[in-house]
């Protein structure tokens, strides 16, 4: 019998699966990791000591667990991304990895490479805005801030490519995780800009395009000693891990929309042809000839573990006193911009906000209020995505936070049902289903035999009138604050260069 082995690598946790050709789950695992902010705007991961070291350290507790007689046949990894990993000839980091949208360091790269190349002229050939999610202007930050390291660096890597080179020295990086490197990949030539490359990145050795499902290499016997996986095992070289999760939940059709529920919210949208838009990123999909239009919160999970570690309080105690409020909680609005917004705001220096605070209001009602602006933002996004001729005909919710409350809650704000799926275990799972298309394991089609539909979350119709009210507000709320949150940005910034 033959397991799939998957592995993501996410922003505050890892996890692992072990999977059967017929997608029965075997073993899961997971491991918290730590995430470094370091200044405000600053966000890391050290590549060793989290992505490598939760790689090793999954693999070795499912393989334990492996039934005997059952092989591994084929590992597939993803990871958080567009994320840059600087690195010598010899792929030995040279600083922590800088993660993706979140991390809002290189605001003059972007000011820079805009007025250089034009943003009409970008998203048009790009597919997507400049912002903190591209990779260009973070390549140029650590060119023009961190030169030493610079003049070092030789190659680069996400958190997928970087775990394929590490188990079989390949050095090669996926289409999907390309055409999230604005401005450096032609999105509908599907190649590398060659002459913006090496203006803005010279004398780097750019990595081999491929496909998430096509195998990069096989396991080393260095990777076998570290991983306890056999050398000679296919590994396939993945992709950013909210397309990974994509794949496993079945989203893979034009009309198909993911909701990933976890330390950050993502959309993906499955399209037929480019849509690029201001306010949105346009990428290319899991599989060849797909197309992708996508959104993401900076924060949503995020904000909810803030809370928790703010109050003492357990997930479990936190959900039950808000499950027992009424839609609104009792009067709090929030804004979840506690990490800046990216789409379709595209704003690293907006802030949080609650609005209504009273004596009486307490830690239950800050966890509704966090839920319910998560939803507004959800819905914002659909309502962007919508006007820049978006594909919406179903909504599929993946992830750790893929829960009663938090979904129904989202349902009853976007007015539109939710699919949820057998397995909500996110990306990993879909690490193993990718791995087993691309090994002949597998055909696209069979994602809905292994991993079927198991309820939809309806939205209730009596609560529309409620939450529509509470959305003009949100969406109110932005406008009126931002030049006060922007002034209160600067102040942060400036305290922490001090």
């Amino acid at each position: 019998m033959i397991l799939l082995l998957g592995i993501d690598i996410g922003t505050s946790g890892s996890k692992g699966v072990l999977v059967r050709t017929d997608g029965t789950l075997v073993a899961q695992a997971a491991r918290e990791h730590t995430t470094a902010t370091p200044r405000p705007g600053w966000v890391e991961h050290d590549a060793r000591a989290v992505w490598w070291r939760d790689f090793t350290a999954l693999s070795a507790e499912l393989l334990a667990t492996a039934p005997a007689g059952e092989r591994i046949g084929a590992v597939g990894v993803s990871g958080v991304g567009p994320c840059l990993l600087p690195t010598d000839a010899d792929a030995t980091p040279l600083r922590p990895a800088i993660l993706y949208g979140v991390d809002t360091r290189a605001g003059d790269q972007i000011a820079a490479q805009r007025a250089r190349y034009g943003d009409q002229r970008v998203l048009d050939r790009c597919g997507s805005p400049l912002t903190s999610q591209a990779i260009g202007p973070k390549l140029a930050w650590v060119r023009e801030e961190e030169p030493a390291v610079y003049a070092r660096t030789r190659r680069w890597f996400m958190a997928s490519s970087y775990l394929v080179h590490r188990l079989t020295g390949a050095y090669v990086l996926d289409h999907h995780s390309a055409s999230q490197c604005t401005p450096l990949y032609d999105l509908r030539r599907g190649a590398w800009i060659g002459e913006w490359c090496e203006e803005i990145a010279p004398d780097l050795e750019w990595p081999r395009l491929v496909w998430p499902t096509e195998v990069a290499g096989q396991i080393t016997a260095e990777a076998q000693a570290a991983t306890g996986i056999p050398a000679g095992t296919p590994v396939i070289a993945g992709t950013i891990d909210a397309w990974t999760e994509a794949s496993a939940v079945g989203a893979i059709a034009p009309g198909d929309l993911m909701l990933m529920y976890g330390t950050t919210m993502f959309l993906v949208n499955v399209v037929t042809e480019p849509a690029p838009d201001p306010h949105l990123w346009s990428t290319r999909g899991a599989f060849p000839d797909t197309y992708c239009l996508a959104a993401g919160m900076a924060t949503s999970g995020a904000v909810t573990g803030w809370l928790r570690d703010l109050t003492g309080a357990d997930y479990g105690t936190l959900v039950a006193e808000a499950t027992a409020l009424a839609p609104g909680a009792e009067g709090l609005l929030m804004l979840p911009y506690f990490a800046g917004e990216r789409t379709p705001l595209f704003d690293p220096d907006a802030r949080g906000l609650v609005l209504g605070l009273t004596l009486r209001h307490g830690r239950g009602h800050l966890y509704r209020a966090a839920l319910e602006a998560t939803a507004f933002g959800v819905r914002h996004n659909l309502s962007a995505m919508d006007e820049a001729g978006g594909d919406i005909r179903r909504l599929v919710a993946v992830g750790g936070g893929a829960r009663e409350l938090w979904t129904r809650i989202v349902s009853d704000v976007t007015g539109r049902p939710q699919d949820v799926p057998r397995h909500t275990v996110g990306a990993a799972y879909g690490d193993a289903f990718l791995a087993a298309v691309g090994t002949g394991h597998a055909v696209a089609t069979d994602i809905a035999e292994w991993n079927p539909v198991a309820h939809t979350v309806e939205p209730d119709p009596e609560m529309a009138g409620t939450y529509d009210g509470l959305y003009r507000l949100y969406r109110e709320l932005y406008p009126a604050t931002r030049e006060a949150a922007h002034a209160l940005a600067a102040r942060q910034h400036a305290d922490a260069g001090a």
